[in-house]
């Protein structure tokens, strides 16, 4: 029955049904498949009955290669072309050759239409630009069309002291030659810079520039968020104001920055996997609303264990835990410092992704990050 069975499948590929097995097949290459045949063929052949239909195939088969059976699909993908960056024309810095107060008209020229536009803890959109995640940065506007924000975690920074993702925070520090500051204030309230060494935050030019270091290679700058200063001081309190939008708008920028981070390491990307984002939400949701920071439930469940109840499959799985950040951002890279964290963001063995954001009374929101492998 082997034998017919593997016969049968050779055939429906010949004959146009390949598509029906490609996923599996592609995997191990038209070479695994001919082997496992032909030694079936070899058998079939000693069967007078069936002798010259497989002499037929045994030809057939002699001329085939991986292209042809599977096509355009196996190809690799073509390289993407990184961006020529310029000097800054006005300020001391630009990302994708853009800096802040250039027009969105400018920003089209130079990077196209965005990807995705969602909103931010500073009531704007963040406006993600990418090709398939690679040139990666995202551009705030305000209701003139002018950029008041910009961020990229990508090598697309440009700077008048040539500060670039090679400077560690040393040479940086005697470079800009300002002391980042220790406080940002919001009405009545001074908050806190607290960044145990992971970003400085500097006030230059009217602009709050924070670099964000990756202590895994060398305190060099790994990702860098630059605000105009009317946006960060319309900005009344720590954290943003409390919507559907902005969680939505934070699961989405997550899970983006994400990819990104895979992009810049040369791995694949993960798909968005949308019944994964509400046991993220529901997780998050328990840990606002109760107070915790765990990665076990207080119902004792494990987070496979929840994934299971609520009927994900998975081969393999990992999550990721982020609390008190006052963005997707600052989320985001606080993770990539953490060993743990940064193997599951960089884990090759990934396929899908799914993020979800709550929020407590105090507005401090809580971020779940969902990897599994089907």
């Amino acid at each position: 029955m082997k034998l017919i069975r593997n016969l049968l499948i050779f055939l429906l590929i010949v004959f146009g049904f390949w598509f029906l097995y490609g996923e599996n097949y592609e995997d191990a290459g038209i070479n695994g498949v001919v082997n496992e045949i032909e030694t079936d063929l070899t058998n079939l052949a000693k069967h007078p009955v069936v002798e010259n239909t497989v002499e037929g195939i045994r030809s057939f088969i002699a001329s085939l290669t991986d292209n042809q059976l599977f096509g355009d699909h196996r190809s690799e993908p073509q390289p993407i072309e990184d961006t020529e960056l310029t000097q800054p024309e006005d300020g001391q810095f630009s990302i994708h050759n853009i800096e802040i107060g250039n027009s969105r008209t400018q920003v089209k020229q130079e990077a196209g239409t965005p990807e995705r536009t969602t909103l931010n803890e500073y009531g704007v959109q963040w406006e993600a630009y990418h090709e398939n995640y690679h040139n990666f940065f995202m551009a705030a506007y305000d209701e003139e069309d002018r950029v008041i924000g910009l961020y990229t975690n990508q090598h697309l920074l440009s700077s008048q002291d040539n500060i670039s993702f090679e400077t560690s925070r040393e040479e940086l520090l005697e470079t800009l030659h300002a002391a980042p500051v220790d406080t940002i204030r919001k009405g009545l309230v001074n908050y806190e810079v607290n960044s145990e060494g992971e970003f400085d935050i500097f006030h230059i030019n009217d602009q709050y520039v924070t670099f964000f270091y990756d202590i895994h290679e060398g305190h060099t700058v790994t990702a860098v968020q630059i605000i105009d200063e009317k946006m960060e001081q319309n900005k009344s309190a720590y954290f943003g104001e409390v919507s559907n939008e902005l969680k939505e708008g934070f699961e989405y920028q997550l899970f983006d920055l994400t990819n990104a981070a895979r992009a810049k390491h040369g791995l694949s990307t993960l798909q968005w996997k949308a019944p994964l984002r509400q046991t993220a939400r529901d997780h998050s949701e328990d840990m606002a609303v109760n107070n915790y920071f765990s990665h076990t439930g207080l119902d004792g469940r494990s987070p496979f264990e929840r994934m299971e109840q609520d009927g994900i499959t998975f081969r393999i799985a990992g999550e990721n835990l982020a609390a008190g950040q006052p963005s997707s951002i600052f989320a985001h890279q606080g993770l990539m410092n953490s060993l743990g964290h940064r193997e599951n963001i960089l884990k090759n063995e990934f396929n899908h992704l799914a993020v979800g954001v709550a929020f407590n009374d105090d507005a401090q929101p809580f971020y779940t990050e969902k990897f599994i492998t089907q």
